[in-house]
C-alpha cells in the first residue's frame, strides 16, 4: 500500500484539504471554517495519511483550488489522479464529469445517456457523485438533478455549498423574479 500523504490550505472560501501518493491526487476536501475540521474530515476518509510536503503537482493543483474559489475560471481535467481500483461505471461516470466545464452544468440522466446506459442509470450516476473522492477536481458540483434542480450534496454545507460553487462560475440556479408584479388589490 502507498503511502498518503495530506496538505491542508486557506482559500478564499474557507479550509481545504488535499491527499496524494506516488500516482496522484486520491482525496480532496471542500472547504470548511477551520483547517482542523478540513483534516477531521480528510483524515475520516484516509486513516494512516501523514502530513507531508506537497509535490509540484500538488502544488499546481493548491494554486487552481485558490483561484477557483477567488472566482476566476480554473479548469482541473489536467490535474492527475489515482482514484485506485473503481467500478468501470464509475471511472466513466467520473470522466464524463470532468468534461462538464467552468459555468456549464448537466443533469445525472444526460450524463446516463452519455455513456449509453438508459435513463434508470441515473442513480447509479448520482451514487457515482455522492462517492467522489475528489470533489471539484471532478466537478460533481456541476451535476444537477433533472429540471435543473439542485439534487444532493455530501460536502460541508450541503445542497448551500453547491449553489455557493455554481454561483462563483456564474450558474444562478434561482428562479427569475416574475415578469408582472402584483397590484395588491
Amino acid at each position: 500500500m502507498m503511502t498518503q500523504r495530506y496538505f491542508i490550505f486557506a482559500t478564499a472560501g474557507g479550509f481545504c484539504g488535499i491527499a496524494w501518493n506516488d500516482v496522484g491526487i486520491t482525496r480532496f476536501q471542500l472547504p470548511t471554517k477551520s483547517a482542523e475540521a478540513t483534516e477531521r474530515n480528510l483524515l475520516r476518509r484516509l486513516p494512516g495519511a501523514e502530513p507531508g510536503t506537497p509535490t509540484l503537482e500538488v502544488l499546481e493543483a493548491v494554486a487552481a483550488v485558490r483561484r477557483y474559489f477567488e472566482g476566476e475560471e480554473t479548469d482541473f481535467s489536467g490535474v492527475k489522479l489515482d482514484l485506485g481500483e473503481q467500478d468501470s461505471f464509475f471511472a466513466q461516470v467520473y470522466a464524463a464529469a470532468r468534461r462538464v466545464g467552468w459555468g456549464r452544468t448537466t443533469t445525472y440522466g444526460t450524463l446516463a445517456k452519455e455513456l449509453g446506459a438508459g435513463p434508470e442509470a441515473a442513480r447509479d450516476v448520482g451514487q457515482a457523485m455522492a462517492r467522489n473522492p475528489v470533489a471539484l477536481i471532478i466537478p460533481c458540483h456541476r451535476v444537477l438533478a433533472a429540471g435543473g434542480k439542485v439534487g444532493g450534496f455530501w460536502a460541508p454545507g450541503g445542497s448551500a455549498a453547491k449553489i455557493r460553487m455554481l454561483k462563483l462560475e456564474g450558474v444562478d440556479l434561482e428562479p427569475p423574479p416574475p415578469a408582472q408584479q402584483s397590484f395588491g388589490f
